[in-house]
């Protein structure tokens, strides 16, 4: 009785068909979109620096006060901790510290608070008590190898600028305080200072040259003493060792030491290394990267609660118009890099995935226009899932949403298809186009109905997963499942009226008159 009373007001079912469609594409706008989404792993990376020149006996006993807050925080399951590593920049400093930690299994992490943003934000408020330390909690990246951490990576290059290393680090302490003030974007950070007090030596090289001292020997000796120098290899009792000379720690914790070093002129006498050289307190940076061959640093960081990693990297652009000076410049990597890459080419794959339906349909029908009537069911089921996208704020339209909007289309155009083609069979029998749509319409509704709810039912354990790779399946859950109930409740009565009026165009009065008379 509905789809008679459609067919009898055409005109309104077209319209709220457009209206529908102009409300799709207004949501698809505002809704915020992502790329891969961070997922709960059941581990994370955890690092921290004390003030600069902190010693490597500081950032030990740092790192024994973490393991034991990690001990007594439920759902930590086990840890590693190394002293003078950086995991983010993955450098070497005596004032930093990584620990690598393990969860405990999902199932034994029912509650909220024993998740991954759960745990962070618990570990976040008890390394507060740590005097001095900077402490990051990172998850791993979404696909290993595309960056060392989760979020967004953002690439601050200096390029024409002739800045020295200081203003370099001006400009990137800006750039991060600017980019924490904004909304979108939830702890912005990067390990890079030039602020690392260091000494200077300098070699008089006049001296030397009076002194008939060899500057490859001055230099060969600050690097055994102080570094070390591979000397040669031998073999006791079946066992192989190298042999390395380095002065012993207590003649190189102290600058002082350095008179205590001595290298041979030309007569064969021993000078005082200290008689040759001169040193003074810097401050300088422990590592300086480089990206594109610019000096380079990178900044990590996530998007806020409530937006997606696409608003984050559209703050972060916002953010370098209005900061960063002349001559600086900026690139993005790993999965940000990838997300930009990958821009609107989802939009391209949609409809190339609706050229390849329609092309099998005009196939099947041996129409041009007939396929229209089933297509035009799939706009119903993208209203559906982003709807259902719109009311669960904490998915994004990501790349397993946009999955679920390509599986759609074959799922929605199923339905029509179901009435669409046992219409045109009868009215190319001759039977009149009403009565073929309302009986097909009544015929096909219980298979359309079984079918449709089995494949709903069927993905609602996608809707509730946890654990591992939850969130990739809530999305592609959730799109599928409201593209599909909104496909189904609406494309059983709007598909029939669309399949009338396209046929009435398409074949006009004349045909089917003839089709008519040649039935009877």
């Amino acid at each position: 009785r509905t789809v008679g009373k459609g067919l009898r007001h055409t005109r309104y079912i077209v319209i709220f068909l457009v209206c529908l469609l102009v409300g799709t594409v207004l949501l698809f706008k505002n809704k915020p979109t992502g790329f891969v989404p961070t997922e709960d792993e059941g581990r994370v990376y955890i690092t921290f620096e004390l003030p600069e020149a902190a010693s490597i006996a500081r950032t030990t006993e740092a790192l024994h006060e973490t393991m034991d807050i990690l001990k007594s925080v439920k759902g930590v399951g086990h840890f590693a901790a190394i002293a003078g590593l950086n995991v983010v920049s993955f450098s070497s400093k005596s004032n930093s510290g990584t620990i690598f930690c393990q969860f405990k299994p999902w199932s034994e992490r029912r509650s909220k608070s024993e998740q991954l943003y759960g745990l962070i934000g618990q570990l976040k408020k008890r390394f507060a008590s740590i005097k001095d330390a900077r402490f990051v909690i990172i998850p791993p990246p979404a696909i290993r190898g595309l960056g060392r951490t989760g979020g967004f990576s953002f690439v601050l290059q200096q390029k024409e600028s002739t800045d020295d290393i200081h203003q370099f680090e001006h400009v990137v302490k800006e750039f991060t305080e600017a980019a924490n003030k904004r909304p979108e974007i939830s702890g912005a950070f990067t390990f890079f200072t030039a602020s690392t007090p260091g000494y200077r030596v300098d070699v008089d090289r006049e001296k030397c040259k009076r002194m008939g001292v060899s500057l490859t020997e001055v230099y060969n000796t600050l690097q055994t003493f102080l570094g070390s120098r591979y000397i040669n290899d031998f073999s006791l009792y079946g066992r192989n060792f190298r042999v390395v000379a380095q002065a012993d720690t207590a003649f190189r914790d102290n600058v002082k030491e350095l008179g205590s070093y001595f290298v041979r002129n030309q007569r064969g006498e021993m000078l005082p290394l200290s008689t040759l050289i001169s040193y003074h307190v810097i401050e300088s940076a422990p590592l300086i990267s480089h990206y594109n061959l610019y000096r380079s640093v990178e900044l990590n960081g996530n998007a806020a609660d409530g937006y997606s990693s696409g608003q984050a990297i559209e703050a972060l652009k916002e953010v370098a118009a209005k900061v960063l000076p002349t001559g600086y410049g900026y690139e993005f990597s790993g999965l940000s890099r990838e997300e930009i890459k990958a821009g609107n080419s989802t939009v391209m794959i949609f409809f190339i995935s609706l050229l390849f339906v329609f092309l099998f349909l005009s196939a099947l029908y041996e129409s041009w226009s007939v396929p229209f009537a089933v297509l035009l069911a799939v706009p119903l089921g993208a209203f559906g899932a982003i709807v259902a996208l719109t009311f669960t704020s904490s998915l994004s339209n990501n790349i397993y949403a946009q999955i679920g909007l390509v599986t759609l289309i074959g799922l929605a155009a199923k339905n029509s298809i179901l009435i669409v083609e046992f219409a045109k069979e009868r009215v190319d029998q001759g039977m009149d186009i009403i009565k073929a749509t309302l009986e097909a319409v009544q015929l096909r509704l219980r298979p359309i109905l079984m079918t449709s709810f089995a494949f709903i039912f069927g993905v609602s354990p996608l809707i509730f997963a946890t654990g591992a790779g939850a969130v990739a399946r809530q999305t592609i859950g959730w799109t599928v499942f409201g593209g599909m109930l909104a496909a189904t409740m609406m494309g059983i009565f709007i598909v029939p009226v669309l399949f009338v009026l396209i046929i009435r165009i398409a074949y006009g009065k004349r045909k089917l008159e003839r089709l008519q008379k040649e039935g009877r």
